[in-house]
């Protein structure tokens, strides 16, 4: 990964609270646990390295005393780190002068806390101003800058209001705006959404999503909630004890847990909606080129006992599927061409889609469930039996859903497939 793809790193970071904790570092570095060391001393994040890329949601979650909060307050300076470094933008901000370090929180570091940190007697516009007027922007340009900002997070019409009149969601948003004001770097969420209750709490998540996708931020997100995590997060880093102990994707954390305690953990999770079909899709079985003849087509099907097959142009973009009774048709009546039973219900879904958004397609198709890319190719299926089992179901329930077709009896396919051959029809086009 080049640097400039980078908005942050962090390489060995290690605080500890109380004394000699220059010589904790060091036994902890050499393998003693935390809860052996001396008393009075406090190992709140030990040995943390992770980059987090321009534009991603890294989220760190953890249970209470994980040290995920202190670990996001070192990013910014907040504190200091007792060993280890921390760079935003190619900048070292460890061991800097403070002078220079509040200036990098001005311009490259904004925070959103979990209980709002608004200024009570200041109006919603001027609550999201402050940081500009911190950072020395002139006062039109920062009411302007504001003006817009409010808007985005949908506080439109409430400018002039102050915190007491808002609500709690209403407030979270007041605290959001004012970072995104702020135009940093990165974006750093401490619990922001913790105190809030569970509609609004899904809301908020939500317009993150919303203005994450309009405005390309980078922001490292603090949360104890694993569905929070799992919902909003390109990355996840699990901590326990003061480490991390896994980074990986939401999907990499629930199908490849690196122990016990993370497998525990996502136990509970709705699998639905972090699993997607590229998860649990498999190589097709079967796949006919849109120029291949109706015996080709006949033969791959025969061959791999199947009552249908997917039909792809040469780029393997989808153009539809047929089937083995309606290609048998064409074989015995000595055509060439399969485009008449080309049939264009295929009901593929995009690779992206969430396995909670499958099971209907999947019950009304025809063949296993066909999965596309972006550009409408076909690079997967997903038939009902990987369906249930990738949710812990039983294949056989699968099954008895909604019953598929049964391939046509292979000694009827031969006999017809030979006939074509005794006609003197063309040999079958290769099948990919």
């Amino acid at each position: 990964m080049n640097d400039d793809t980078i908005a942050l790193r962090a390489e060995g970071l290690y605080k500890v609270f109380g004394r000699h904790a220059d010589e904790a570092v060091i036994a902890l570095h050499k393998g003693t646990p935390r809860d052996e060391l001396a008393a009075g001393t406090t190992a709140a994040v030990i040995d943390a390295s992770f980059e987090v890329q321009r534009g991603e949601i890294f989220v760190v979650m953890g249970l209470s005393g994980s040290g995920k909060s202190t670990l996001i307050r070192m990013l910014n300076g907040l504190h200091d780190a007792t060993a280890g470094t921390v760079d935003v933008g190619g900048e070292r901000i460890t061991g800097i002068a403070p002078k220079r370090l509040r200036e990098i929180r001005k311009k490259r570091v904004s925070m959103v806390f979990q209980h709002f940190a608004l200024l009570p007697h200041r109006t919603v516009l001027d609550n999201v101003a402050y940081g500009l007027e911190i950072q020395g922007v002139e006062r039109e340009e920062r009411i302007a800058r504001a003006r817009k900002v409010t808007e985005i997070v949908g506080l439109k019409g409430w400018e002039e209001k102050h915190p007491s009149e808002l609500s709690g969601g209403m407030q979270q948003r007041v605290g959001l705006a004012r970072a995104l004001a702020a135009d940093t770097d990165v974006l750093l969420m401490d619990e922001a959404f913790s105190a809030l209750d569970p509609l609004i709490r899904r809301e908020m998540q939500d317009q993150l999503l919303e203005l994450q996708a309009e405005l390309g931020k980078t922001i490292i997100f603090i949360t104890h909630d694993l569905n929070e995590a799992m919902y909003i997060g390109d990355r996840i880093a699990v901590m326990r004890d003061g480490r991390i102990v896994q980074i990986g994707s939401p999907e990499d954390i629930l199908t490849n847990p690196a122990n016990d305690y993370v497998e525990q953990f996502v136990q509970d999770v709705d699998r639905t909606k972090v699993l997607t079909a590229e998860s649990v899709m498999r190589k097709p079985r079967a796949v006919v080129h849109v120029g291949a003849g109706p015996r080709a087509a006949l033969t791959t099907m025969r061959d791999e006992q199947l009552a249908g097959a997917y039909v792809v142009n040469k780029n393997r973009s989808i153009a539809g599927w047929v089937s083995d009774r309606d290609v048998f048709e064409l074989v015995r009546r000595g055509e060439r061409d399969l485009a008449s039973v080309i049939r264009s219900d295929h009901g593929a879904v995009s690779k992206d889609t969430a396995l909670a958004d499958l099971f209907i397609p999947s019950l009304e198709a025809s063949l296993p469930l066909g999965v596309l890319d972006e550009r409408d190719r076909l690079v997967g299926v997903i038939p009902r039996v990987t369906l249930l089992a990738a949710l812990g179901g039983e294949p056989e329930a699968a099954v008895q859903a909604a019953p598929r077709p049964d391939p046509m009896p292979t000694e009827v396919v031969d006999e017809v497939l030979e006939a074509a051959v005794g006609a003197g029809a063309p040999e079958p086009k290769e099948a990919v």
